[in-house]
This record gives C-alpha cells, sequence and structure tokens, in this order.
C-alpha cells in the first residue's frame, strides 16, 4: 500500500547527473523526476549500471546533480557546499550500508555514540540515545560486546541502532543484507519494517528482488532513468 496523504520528504526535479565530457560523457542520471512522500517505505532496484547507485548518492547527499534541484525536508541541497551537506547529512539522514564500518576498538554502544559527536549532542544524551537505539535494535545484552565479538547480524544491527540513534529523517540504506545469510537477511527487513511502522522513512536500494518486495512502493531504474516509478505493493 503506498503512503499518499504525507508530505514529501525527498522531491527530485529533473536531477542530472553526468561525468566526464565530450566523447568520454557518461549520463549516469537523465531528468529524474521523483517524490517520497513522509513515513513511505521505498526499494530502489535496477540491474548493475542502471544509476541506482549514483541515485542513492544523491538521495544520500554524498554527490551533487548536475542539473536540477532536490529538496530533502524542505530544503534545496542540490547546490549546497561539501561542508553543509555534512551538516544536512549529519542532521537529517541515517546510513546503513552493505558494509557494517564498525570501529573495531570501540563497543557496540561506543560506536553508535560517535556520530552524535559530530552533532554536538551532550555526552549523557548521547549516551540516553545509544543505549535506546540498541535496545530498540534487539542488542540490550551486546552494549559492551566489540564487533569481533559479534555475528555479521549484530553486527548490522549496531550499524542500524548507529543511523537512527541521531533520529534521521530518511534512513538510507544500500544492499544492507548484502553480507547476510537467508535468516538473518529476514530479520534485518523485520528492523526496518518496525522502524518505518513508527514513522520512519525507510529508503532501500537493493538488486534483491526479496528485499525490494518487503517495500511498500519499488521504483525501478533502466540506463539512468525511471522505469517504473509507482510499482505499489
Amino acid at each position: 500500500m503506498k503512503v499518499t496523504n504525507k508530505q514529501p520528504i525527498i522531491r527530485l526535479e529533473n536531477i542530472t547527473k553526468t561525468y566526464g565530457s565530450g566523447n568520454t560523457l557518461v549520463r549516469a542520471l537523465a531528468d529524474i523526476n521523483l517524490t517520497i512522500a513522509q513515513g513511505e517505505y521505498c526499494a530502489i532496484m535496477g540491474a548493475s549500471g542502471s544509476g541506482k547507485s549514483t541515485m542513492m548518492n544523491i538521495i544520500g547527499c554524498l554527490d551533487s546533480p548536475t542539473s536540477g534541484a532536490y529538496y530533502l525536508d524542505g530544503i534545496n541541497v542540490a547546490g549546497l557546499a561539501d561542508r553543509e551537506l555534512a551538516q544536512i547529512r549529519n542532521l537529517k539522514l541515517g546510513f546503513v550500508f552493505q558494509q557494517f564500518y564498525l570501529l573495531p576498538q570501540l563497543t557496540a554502544l561506543e560506536n553508535v555514540m560517535l556520530p552524535m559527536a559530530y552533532a554536538d549532542l551532550p555526552k549523557p544524551e548521547r549516551l540516553t540515545r545509544a543505549t535506546e537505539a540498541l535496545i530498540r535494535v534487539g542488542l540490550a545484552q551486546r552494549l559492551h560486546n566489540k564487533p569481533n565479538q559479534l555475528s555479521g547480524g549484530q553486527q548490522q544491527r549496531v550499524a542500524i541502532a548507529r543511523a537512527i540513534a541521531n533520529r534521521p529523517v530518511v534512513l538510507l540504506a544500500d544492499e544492507p543484507t548484502g553480507a547476510l545469510d537467508s535468516q538473518t537477511t529476514e530479520e534485518i527487513l523485520e528492523i526496518f519494517t518496525e522502524l518505518n511502522s513508527n514513522g520512519i522513512t525507510v529508503v532501500v536500494i537493493t538488486h534483491e528482488q526479496e528485499v525490494g518486495d518487503r517495500a511498500q512502493r519499488i521504483i525501478w531504474f533502466q540506463d539512468g532513468r525511471i522505469l517504473q516509478p509507482e510499482l505499489s505493493k
């Protein structure tokens, strides 16, 4: 079922992304128009080279479009400088990647607390939020374990806790189950569903159909264009 009565949290208008010039020009994205509503759960899918990874970088403020406007929570971020984009990422976006990117010398709790330091949150607040986030993903008994003491699924749960602790407006997951077995994949997808049911906008980039099928809407990319933007579940 598609969300229809909420305000857009992501709005892309005529987004184009090119690399190179002349004979070497590559058009990674071509005139993309897309709206994702607050509280929606979307999957962005497509074959290798379809543009979905470039789209993830644009949505995640990791890269800027060559042309067009991108409104994230009402702010046009398309033309912002790198420092401003970093602030937007820290305040409004939570990231989950295929690789967990946990610091091995830190505990689960310390890994989740670390990004909040860049938001200038007081340490007691960081501790409270990190603890709550780890409990929310089912790791209440693992707060003080280091990554090498956790399974792959538990490490991904820590990564999800880190992504939501700063209370982002969008949770952006790039191939989040690519390194996990089928049972652990199911557990991680259940967490995404629970987070979404509690109001978090979730955008998953994936090539796995079973992962995309858990979303409310699948957005198909092909050759840098949206092939199907409104495929509802």
